[in-house]
C-alpha cells in the first residue's frame, strides 16, 4: 500500500472516530485516557503552536489510568483553516515520517490510583514540518490502528505578517459595560503585499480557549498595506467574568475553594465549595488561569507520576432548574466542549446542579456556561455575568491561500489580553 493511500485510510478512520464529524476536534475516545496536556515544550500552560523552520517543539503528555499499560503511536494530519481534513499528500506537509511510536512512559509512584504517564516530543529527529497551517494529532493503540484513543489540534505558523490587536469597549451606548471590542491590524513583512485579502485571507479570533467563541473576522478596511478588522459585530465579544478556580494539590488539607476531602471505596473524593450564580455580582478582579490547569502535588518531586487522582464534585445551588437550556462546566480540562460530558445534572433533592470529574491533583480554572436549547454558543450572562473589565485572553490566527496553493497557510499569529 502506498504511503498516500495509507494516509487516506487513517484519515477516514479518524473521521469515523470523531462521531462522523468532518471537523477535527480535541476529543478523548477512551475512558482510561486522562490529563492530556499538549503545548510548547518548556513553556507551562502554553498553546500548542510553533514556528515553522524554528527549533520549537511541542510536548505531549497524558495518563492511562489502571494497572495495564499499552503502547501507543501517533499520526499527524494537516487540516484546512476551518479544521477540515486537508486533501494533500503527506509529503506536502511533512519531511520524514508523519507517524511514530510514543516511546516514553513511567508508572505512577506512591499513588492510590495506579496509572502510566506517557510523553513525547513533536517533531523529533525522525521528522519535521514542511508546511504551516492547522494540524491534527491522532493517537491510537499500536496493536490496533483502528483504535483511536484521542485527538488534539495544533498549529504551525510562518511569521509572514505582523499582527497587532487591542481590546476596548464597543462603540455606541449598548453593551458598554458588558462587552469587549477586539480590533486587529495585519501588516505584511517588508517586501510582501496582500492580494485580494477579502478572498484569499481568513482571520480568526478566539477568546481564551473557547471553541464556541471563535470568530471569523470580516475585513473592515484596507489602509495602504494594513488590513483592519474592527467595528464589526463579529469583533464584539461578551466580557464574561474571571474564571472560577480550585486547588487540590494538597490531599490532606482543603485549600482554595475545596470544602472537603474524603477517601471511600478505594478512591479519593473531593467536594468543592458550592458555586454561586454571579450574574448580578459586581466585577471583582482576580488573577487567574483563564481556563487552563496545572498539575501539582505538595511534597512530591515529580507531579507527573506522583500526583494522585480524585473524583472532584461540583455543585451549583439553584431553586429551580433552567428549562430553556443546559449548564456546562467549561475549561481546558473539559476540552472546552458543550456536550453531555460537560453538562451538569439537576438534582431535585439537593436543589442544585451537580457534576463530577476524575481529575489529577493540581490547580484548575473553569466557567459555568448556559447553553440555550438548540444553540451552539454558550452564554456567560446567565450564570457568570458579563463585564468589560474581565481579563480575557484573545488569540488571532491569520491564514492565506493564494491561487495555486495546495493548502491553507498560517501566515500570522498574535495575542493580547483585555486590561
Amino acid at each position: 500500500m502506498s504511503k498516500r493511500l495509507f494516509s487516506f485510510f487513517v484519515s477516514v478512520i479518524a473521521c469515523f472516530a470523531m462521531s462522523a464529524q468532518t471537523v477535527a476536534t480535541d476529543s478523548i475516545y477512551s475512558p482510561n485516557i486522562k490529563t492530556v496536556i499538549f503545548g510548547k515544550k518548556g513553556v507551562e500552560m502554553s498553546l500548542p503552536i510553533i514556528q515553522l523552520g524554528s527549533n520549537d517543539k511541542l510536548m505531549l503528555r497524558f495518563d492511562e489510568v489502571g494497572d495495564n499499560s499499552n503502547y501507543y503511536r501517533y499520526r499527524i494530519q494537516h487540516c484546512t483553516h476551518d479544521w477540515q481534513i486537508s486533501d494533500i499528500s503527506v509529503s506536502d506537509y511533512m519531511d520524514g515520517f508523519e507517524e511514530s511510536s510514543i516511546d516514553n512512559q513511567q508508572l505512577s509512584f506512591t499513588t492510590i490510583e495506579h496509572y502510566t504517564n506517557y510523553w513525547e516530543t513533536i517533531p523529533n529527529d525522525m521528522s519535521s514540518f514542511a508546511a504551516s497551517g492547522n494540524y491534527l494529532l491522532i493517537v491510537y493503540l499500536q496493536s490496533d490502528p483502528d483504535s483511536i484513543v484521542f485527538t488534539r489540534r495544533f498549529r504551525v505558523y510562518e511569521p509572514l505578517t505582523i499582527v497587532e490587536a487591542t481590546v476596548g469597549q464597543p462603540q455606541g451606548s449598548v453593551g458598554l459595560q458588558e462587552n469587549q471590542n477586539l480590533s486587529v491590524k495585519v501588516n505584511p513583512l517588508e517586501g510582501n503585499y496582500f492580494i485580494n485579502p477579502d478572498t484569499y485571507m481568513f482571520v480568526y479570533a478566539e477568546q481564551n480557549g473557547r471553541n464556541d467563541l471563535t470568530r471569523l473576522l470580516p475585513l473592515e478596511s484596507m489602509s495602504g498595506n494594513t488590513l483592519n478588522y474592527r467595528w464589526k459585530k463579529e469583533n464584539v465579544f461578551p466580557g464574561g467574568n474571571e474564571f472560577r478556580f480550585f486547588d487540590f494539590s494538597n490531599m490532606q488539607i482543603p485549600m482554595n475553594n475545596v470544602w472537603k476531602i474524603d477517601y471511600f471505596g478505594g478512591e479519593n473524593i473531593v467536594f468543592l465549595k458550592p458555586d454561586e450564580n454571579r450574574s448580578r455580582n459586581v466585577y471583582i478582579y482576580e488573577m487567574g488561569l483563564n481556563g487552563q490547569y496545572k498539575i501539582a502535588a505538595v511534597n512530591t518531586q515529580n507531579p507527573n507520576t506522583e500526583a494522585d487522582y480524585a473524583w472532584v464534585n461540583f455543585s451549583l445551588p439553584q431553586e429551580f432548574p433552567l428549562l430553556d437550556g443546559s449548564v456546562h462546566i467549561v475549561g481546558d480540562f473539559t476540552n472546552w466542549k458543550l456536550d453531555d460530558d460537560t453538562r451538569m445534572e439537576w438534582n431535585e433533592n439537593m436543589k442544585a446542579y451537580t457534576a463530577r470529574f476524575f481529575l489529577k491533583q493540581g490547580y484548575y480554572s473553569y466557567l459555568l456556561l448556559f447553553l440555550p436549547s438548540g444553540e451552539k454558543v454558550g452564554e456567560t450572562s446567565r450564570l457568570e455575568g458579563d463585564h468589560f473589565q474581565t481579563m480575557n485572553d484573545y488569540y488571532i490566527y491569520v491564514y492565506q491561500r493564494l491561487p495555486g496553493d495546495l493548502y491553507d497557510r498560517l501566515v500570522g499569529f498574535g495575542q493580547t489580553q483585555a486590561n
